[in-house]
This record gives structure tokens, C-alpha cells and sequence, in this order.
């Protein structure tokens, strides 16, 4: 048995979790702006939160379909 065989289960894993930097980030940006943008205009506060929970659940979709996705290719 070669080695590329042993390791190709676990590739799977090693690119999704490479692929969830991105809505890592994504979501401390969503979440980083939108309290500067509440500390500037405490007024608009539900407005912002609304936005900001909709990046929020939006972001984290991309990453529950790579969870799907890692699952569904897998040989």
C-alpha cells in the first residue's frame, strides 16, 4: 500500500480546515466594522445589527457547505 493511499482520507479534513480561514475571517471583519459602525452611530444600532447578522449567517453558510461538500466528495 503506498503512502498517497493511507493519507488521501485525511485531505479532506486538511482543505476544509484551510478552507475555513476564509469565513474566519470574514466573520471578524463582519463583526469588527460593525461595532465601529455602532460606536459612530449608536442611532442606527438595529439597523447595523440586522446587517450585521445577515454577513454573519451568509459567511458561515460557506463554510457549512464546505463541511457538505468534504462529506460529499469523499471517496
Amino acid at each position: 500500500m503506498s503512502l498517497l493511499a493511507e493519507v488521501s482520507g485525511n485531505l479532506g479534513s486538511i482543505g476544509y480546515g484551510l478552507a475555513a480561514i476564509g469565513p474566519g475571517i470574514g466573520v471578524g471583519i463582519i463583526f469588527g466594522q460593525g461595532v465601529q459602525a455602532i460606536a459612530r452611530q449608536p442611532e442606527a444600532y438595529n439597523l447595523i445589527r440586522q446587517n450585521m447578522l445577515l454577513g454573519f449567517v451568509f459567511t458561515e453558510a460557506l463554510a457549512l457547505i464546505g463541511v457538505a461538500l468534504a462529506f460529499a466528495f469523499r471517496q
